[in-house]
């Protein structure tokens, strides 16, 4: 796959807005699985909806309900919805991304018009079916790593309504789908479900082609938690230690931060 060159996208439109919750990344979970909130125009969107979504998923061997994982990739701009058949997690959908505008690089201060990047979660509390913009999640930001760091902001949302400036924009069919299908897995008993974004997919070639940018030590970070995904289709535990992210696979902690290999 290309990946466009990052001043080819910063005139397009605005994709990331600001919306609500500080979900704090590697909390304990709630002791109960709490009902996602909805409402009389949600329940509605939601049924329309839900026709196709079954048929969808039963041709690529899905249930509507079952566990869900998301990420977001703000170069080619497309979010991933994966699945959990009980065998690992498989790619159910890439929606496009409705449109963006920023760098590529996290989210700093309040106001940046940046979208962040890093490992968030998404909890029952956090779907937001009163949303302004069609439907809506929040994704968690600021974590604990963004606050270990002094950054500010809020409100980051998954959306509809293709506009905004700090959030991630769909077109209001796409939240739809998307918005659905976490509700759904939500209901269903999953506890929260994970939201990895990153500027592009962290392979060595990428790492290598953006390897002068200011942000790459930050991407090198995240790389183990991307790569740890790709390799077991199993979604890590991602934690923060010292004020860096830690990422545990198979009961074997790896500390995020380490020396990039130059043309690994």
């Amino acid at each position: 796959m290309a990946y466009t060159p990052v001043r080819s996208i910063i005139g397009k439109g605005l994709l990331f807005c600001s919306l609500l919750t500080i979900a704090a990344l590697g909390g304990p979970p709630p002791a109960a699985s709490v009902e996602p909130p909805s409402t009389p125009k949600a329940d509605q969107l939601m049924s329309q909806t839900k026709p196709k979504i079954q048929q969808e998923l039963r041709s690529k061997g899905f249930a509507l309900g079952e566990p869900i994982f998301v990420r977001i990739f703000k170069l080619p701009g497309i979010l991933e919805v994966w699945m959990d058949k009980g065998r690992g997690f498989e790619l159910f959908k890439s929606y496009r991304v409705c449109n963006y505008s920023g760098f590529l690089g996290p989210k700093i201060n309040e106001g940046d018009w940046q979208s962040p990047e890093g490992f968030y979660s998404v909890s029952a509390e956090q779907m937001n079916p009163k949303s302004s913009y069609h439907l809506a999640f929040d994704v968690g930001y600021p974590n604990e790593f963004d606050m270990s760091k002094n950054r500010t902001g809020s409100l980051i949302m998954v959306h509809g309504d293709c506009q905004s400036v700090g959030c991630f924009a769909m077109t209001d069919g796409r939240i739809e789908e998307i918005y659905l299908l976490a509700h759904e897995a939500l209901k269903n008993g999953q506890e929260r479900f994970a939201v990895h974004i990153f500027p592009f997919p962290l392979t060595p070639l990428n790492l290598k082609k953006f390897a002068a940018s200011p942000w790459i030590k930050f991407w090198q970070a995240l790389e183990p938690g991307y790569t740890a995904f790709e390799q077991s289709k199993q979604v890590p535990e991602v934690s923060v230690h010292n004020g860096e992210y830690v990422v545990e696979t198979h009961s074997h902690k790896l500390a995020m931060q380490h020396t990039f290999e130059q043309g690994r």
